[in-house]
């Protein structure tokens, strides 16, 4: 399914939506190339820059499900492959410059990587936005919670897989033994991007792909980006491999936190399988991502294993970022989005005895009811 064209955020982002919605073939790339090339030099911070962020997702968008009305011969563009190696450089400096990156002796093996990279998971403490999620959080900041995440989860693993036909032997039979588990193990239903638009089903939410890319904020873009940057280039097949470790390696008790927030909203299977399955397979999946793929590709390709940490280190302070802008927010009493979601609770959302949605209101079965507002007759 494709991505519906977002809101321009910028003159760059204005550009590049102008241009896709032309044919390739008599398109002059001239403007947003001089649009991304002054963004460049205006912006204070790629990471959070609302227009550079969105024209990077949009250039990349073009390699997964694509755009609505967008031809796909825009894919393999050399003129778009340049002005988005333009931004992707200024990117990557940026991760570059400010993630620190734990170091490793010259000789380290598959061992020393891998405990060196459970090491870094076990020292990240982030925000706590589990934690809050858990004891805290509104019915209306799970519903923004899932509207961030979903532009990354309703691809779920899609941007690691990139990186299958660059590696070899035990580390590419890792890297196909987690996949295999994320994209349910050949049943569509148990795939979890699909158990991810469930929940969001469960809660209301539009699960079409993109469908509150207007409302998520540059670093949360930034965060897929960043993803997808690994992905797409053979010469960070490294990092890639890293950021899925450390991405593993923080999953199962930050599932399970999430799934008891959600049972504490009053919500049931529907809505928490997603994160209940991830605590189990996760905890299956960090060690083979952190031995058989991370660890073992850094003894295999002795000059990718600064990349390895370097894709680990980003995966985690990403999440950090991002968490905490959410959880600053929330505690603000503020939205962690640019826009707040539509505020209608469906049908989906009254639960079954009658009990009360989290500003009071109790919700009769099958009413749907917008939050704070009267309880229909």
């Amino acid at each position: 399914m494709t991505m519906p064209l977002p809101a321009p955020r910028g003159p760059a982002s204005a550009a590049l939506l102008d241009l896709l919605t032309t044919a390739p073939a008599d398109a002059d790339v001239t403007g947003l190339d001089r649009a991304v090339g002054d963004a460049l030099v205006a912006t204070e911070d790629v990471l959070r820059d609302e227009d550079l962020q969105l024209t990077l997702l949009c250039l990349y968008e073009l390699h997964y499900g694509g755009l609505t009305g967008v031809d796909d011969a825009w894919e393999w563009s050399p003129a778009l492959l340049g002005v988005r190696a333009r931004i992707e450089a200024v990117h990557e400096a940026a991760l570059r410059d400010r993630v620190p990156v734990p170091e490793v002796p010259d000789d380290a093996g598959a061992g020393d990587v891998a405990e060196t990279l459970f090491a870094l998971a076990a020292e990240d403490t982030g925000p706590g936005l589990s934690t809050f999620v858990a004891r805290r959080a509104t019915l209306e900041q799970v519903r923004e919670l899932l509207a961030h995440r979903s532009l990354y989860h309703l691809k779920e693993a899609d941007p690691h897989t990139w990186a299958i036909p660059r590696l070899q032997g035990r580390p590419k039979a890792a890297l196909v033994e987690v996949q295999s588990d994320e994209y349910g193990g050949g049943d569509p239903e148990r795939m979890h991007s699909a158990l991810f638009a469930r929940t969001m089903r469960a809660l209301g939410l539009d699960d079409r792909p993109g469908a509150y890319l207007d409302h998520v904020p540059a670093l949360t873009l930034a965060s897929l980006n960043s993803m997808s940057l690994f992905g797409l280039h053979r010469r960070l097949r490294g990092a890639v491999a890293g950021h899925l470790a450390a991405f593993e390696m923080t999953s199962s008790v930050p599932n399970r936190l999430y799934g008891n927030g959600f049972r504490r909203l009053g919500f049931d299977e529907d809505a928490t399988l997603y994160f209940d399955e991830h605590v189990e397979a996760d905890a299956v999946h960090e060690q083979i991502a952190g031995r058989d793929l991370a660890g073992a590709l850094a003894a295999q390709e002795p000059e990718v294993r600064d990349d390895v940490l370097f894709g680990a280190a980003a995966c985690l302070a990403l999440d950090t970022w991002v968490a905490q802008a959410q959880v600053g927010a929330w505690s603000a009493g503020r939205s962690s989005l640019l826009h707040p979601l539509p505020d209608l609770v469906p049908a989906a959302l009254a639960l079954p005895d009658g009990r009360a949605v989290p500003d009071g209101t109790a919700v009769p079965a099958g009413a749907p009811v917008r939050v704070g507002a009267p309880v229909p007759a």
